[in-house]
């Protein structure tokens, strides 16, 4: 599990809960189905109206990967380039070969089967940029969805807030419920900007850089393969490599530099 996802949510609602109960309210005060389901189930449907339905397969699979702590290889693959770099020096492209079936990750595999099989590097370069750009675009849709879900929660809650008023001056023949049944008419107000302001927008930041992190890895890799499609100097592409992760990596043990790559990359 990213338990700063959970985190961060449990600290939002327990500051704004916190804050209220200090200030005199009641918890109970808060606790509004109809509400809920106006806000909640209003913004579900709008967001859904936005999608193909072969995408709205893949909610739980964007929650998923917003709630778990997923790596993305890339001090791995650093290792891993520079070992088939000083391999593919010492005893050729074709040497590499066999060491492709240890990999896990598609996109570096595919990109030095390229390589080995003497692909045109610039045909190489175009292939491996467009997986990137497949892979982007599509992380788009899912962060997308979340951007929108925060907008319509804010709308849906005051949607709620104005058709309790509007049974409320409806019923106005009992003022002895009338403060607290305009109270009650705001918590969809409350209830639309929390889960705006506190579940579907931070989810879609942490999807917006879990997808930059993804794409950083990938964009090192493809520099990496083609550095060593050119025949580099090893100590150059290590140079490459260094830029895109900001650091130079601690040496691993000699078993995880071919299986260390994430195959979710």
């Amino acid at each position: 599990m990213d338990i700063t996802t959970i985190i961060g949510i449990i600290i939002g609602f327990a500051g704004i809960l916190s804050g209220f109960v200090i200030e005199g309210g009641h918890l109970g005060a808060l606790v509004g189905l109809a509400p809920f389901l106006i806000v909640v189930g209003g913004t579900l449907g709008a967001t859904i109206v936005g999608l193909p339905l072969q995408e709205i397969k893949k909610i739980p699979q964007w929650l998923k990967i917003a709630f778990s702590d997923k790596t993305f290889g890339a001090e791995q693959a650093y290792f891993t380039l520079v070992h088939f770099s000083e391999k593919a020096r010492q005893e050729g492209l074709l040497s590499l070969e066999q060491e492709l079936e240890t990999i896990d990750d598609k996109f570096t595999k595919q990109g030095m089967q390229l390589v080995i099989d003497g692909t045109d590097p610039e045909i190489t370069k175009n292939i491996l940029q467009s997986n990137i750009s497949v892979l982007d675009n599509r992380h788009k849709i899912g962060i997308g969805f979340f951007e929108a879900a925060g907008g319509y929660s804010q709308t849906l809650g005051i949607i709620g807030t104005v058709m309790g008023l509007v049974h409320v001056l409806g019923n106005l023949t009992d003022p002895d419920i009338l403060s607290g049944s305009i109270a009650a008419a705001f918590i969809a107000t409350l209830y639309g900007v929390c889960f705006a302001n506190l579940i579907y927008l931070p989810i879609a930041t942490k999807l917006k850089i879990k997808n930059q992190m993804e794409v950083q890895t990938m964009e090192m890799i493809l520099d990496g393969i083609l550095s060593i499609q050119s025949g580099e100097n090893p100590a150059i592409l290590k140079e490459k490599l260094k830029t895109h992760l900001g650091y130079l990596p601690e040496k691993k043990p000699e078993e995880t530099l071919i299986n260390g790559l994430n195959g979710d990359v």
